[in-house]
């Protein structure tokens, strides 16, 4: 009696949420139950894409930013195949075509090809939305190792930076750059940076808070196209400020879902790769989509690693269902949803956001807003409640505050009636008691981790935030929830030695 083939799994491309899929997949690959096979266009094993500019700035070694061990990969007989470019998808035969007459064939195929960064349809720049744009020399954006050595190659020239665009990567890469002691100069189109989050005082306190650390920012800029030379890039043209001379531009302009390959072989495209709940992408279970690339069930994209990390751990087990390595029962309909908190931390920057906070005090009978600053403190709060609970809020430089509202946001609990209780957590002078997160409240908003989960890694054992990170992959995305886990870790008893 022949003994059954081991699935076939290929997963083209291998980013922070391939990387978790093929964590799950590890143990049944190391037992033989399925084969897997890794295309990545990069040359670089996984990495966390998240502290590039930190790994431009010199902040960050790559070796930081590393998310899978090549070790493990080999011994579970993972093959992974760097530098390799998918040129097509033979569905009919299940064969990924990679140049030439070379294919891999497969019987479950998983996208994970991620986004590619959006070039704006400027004057001397290559903006075709379904290619990866050659830049001149001096142009770059920050999704990959190379752009970052680009940057950091412009930082150690000691250029002039602009960095174009005044989105949360924005503004961390002008920060980062501006840490270096180089040039960082922040374009962007509105009145402020974080225009869909800020109000117009948040955002002008963001705008001086910026500036005081060192960020040149140019607001209401319209960019027309690009002035180079021979060398490259020399400036960036507007129609509102005229030539802004700069050495280099770091586009920040958004991202765009790679789903060139699977438009290719029929598969239906929007926003992206178009899946059912269960992220399947055809109809006979066969092909499936997570990430960036992948628009779930109707919901575009949301760029963020929690719900990636949350779709690889469900399609992990789904996968190894239809391979029949497990008895288990069909998993149940998913929930991928993510949640919308907004934080921005960086040279004494500390902001937080969620929901909507447009509301005026007299705009809706059902809304209220309440509004407190002291921009002489960088301090800015503005809280919009229906019947108690809140609905939106924007807290700058108010870090025990935002603490407070984002479990209150979250967990849709009523604030107090007197709402300037909540800016007495921020007074050092007062001794006042917090609400205890619960263990089913999210710690790491990257991961999606909870801090049940944390507390259960330090149960176990676990003594550094590394140590943390391995058991629940919490502090392994942005790092904004180091500190958070260094206080879990101090709390807990002494081991016994």
């Amino acid at each position: 009696m022949n003994e059954q083939r081991p699935q076939r799994i290929v997963i083209i491309g291998f980013g922070p949420v391939a990387a978790s899929l093929v964590e799950g997949l590890l143990p049944a690959a190391a037992a033989g139950h399925c084969a897997i096979t890794i295309i990545s266009a990069e040359d670089h094993l996984a990495y966390n894409r998240v502290l590039l500019a930190e790994l431009a700035a010199g902040a960050a070694e790559f070796e930081h930013l590393s998310m899978v061990d090549p070790l493990r990969l080999a011994d579970a007989g993972i093959q992974v195949r760097l530098g390799v470019q998918a040129t097509g998808i033979d569905r009919s035969r299940r064969r990924i075509h990679l140049g030439g007459n070379d294919y891999v064939s497969y019987d479950r195929l998983v996208f994970a090809t991620g986004a590619r960064a959006v070039i704006p349809t400027l004057n001397g720049l290559n903006f075709d939305p379904h290619a990866d744009a050659s830049l001149p020399a001096g142009v770059f954006a920050l999704r990959t190792v190379d752009d970052a050595h680009q940057l950091r190659n412009s930082i150690d020239l000691g250029q002039r930076i602009l960095i174009l665009g005044g989105g949360v990567l924005g503004i961390e890469a002008a920060l980062a750059i501006a840490r270096t002691g180089a040039q960082a100069v922040l374009v962007h189109h509105g009145p402020a940076p974080l225009g869909r989050v800020v109000d117009a005082d948040g955002g002008a306190l963001l705008t001086r808070n910026l500036r005081e650390a060192g960020v040149e920012v140019i607001p209401g800029a319209t960019a027309s196209g690009i002035q180079k030379d021979a060398q490259g890039f020399t400036g960036l043209m507007t129609s509102t400020h005229g030539l802004i001379q700069a050495d280099a531009l770091l586009i920040s302009t958004g991202v765009r879902a790679r789903t060139e390959l699977a438009s290719g072989c029929g598969l239906p495209v929007g926003r992206g790769i178009k899946t059912d709940e269960f992220l399947c992408a055809d109809t006979e279970q066969r092909i499936f989509a997570l990430g960036d690339c992948a628009e779930v069930a109707g919901q575009p994209p949301v760029g963020l690693l929690a719900p990636g990390w949350a779709q690889a751990a469900w399609l992990s087990q789904q996968l190894l269902q239809l391979a029949g390595s497990t008895g288990a029962e069909p998993l149940a309909a998913p929930d991928f949803s993510a949640s919308d908190v907004l934080m921005l931390k960086g040279q004494g920057i500390e902001l937080t956001a969620a929901g909507d906070i447009s509301a005026g005090y007299w705009d809706d009978t059902d809304l209220q807003a309440t509004v407190y600053a002291d921009p002489a403190r960088g301090r800015y709060l503005k809280i919009v409640t229906r019947q108690d609970t809140v609905t939106g809020f924007l807290a700058m430089g108010l870090p025990q505050t935002s603490a407070e509202l984002v479990l209150a946001y979250e967990r849709a609990t009523a604030l107090p009636e007197d709402r300037s209780a909540l800016l007495r957590l921020d007074d050092p002078a007062t001794d006042q008691i917090a609400a205890i997160p619960s263990d089913d409240d999210q710690l790491c908003r990257c991961s999606g981790a909870t801090y049940g989960q944390v507390a259960h890694a330090v149960g176990a054992g676990c003594t550094t935030v590394a140590e943390v990170g391995e058991n629940c992959r919490a502090g392994t995305g942005c790092g904004g929830c180091k500190a958070k886990i260094e206080e879990l870790l101090a709390k807990a008893p002494a081991l016994a030695q």
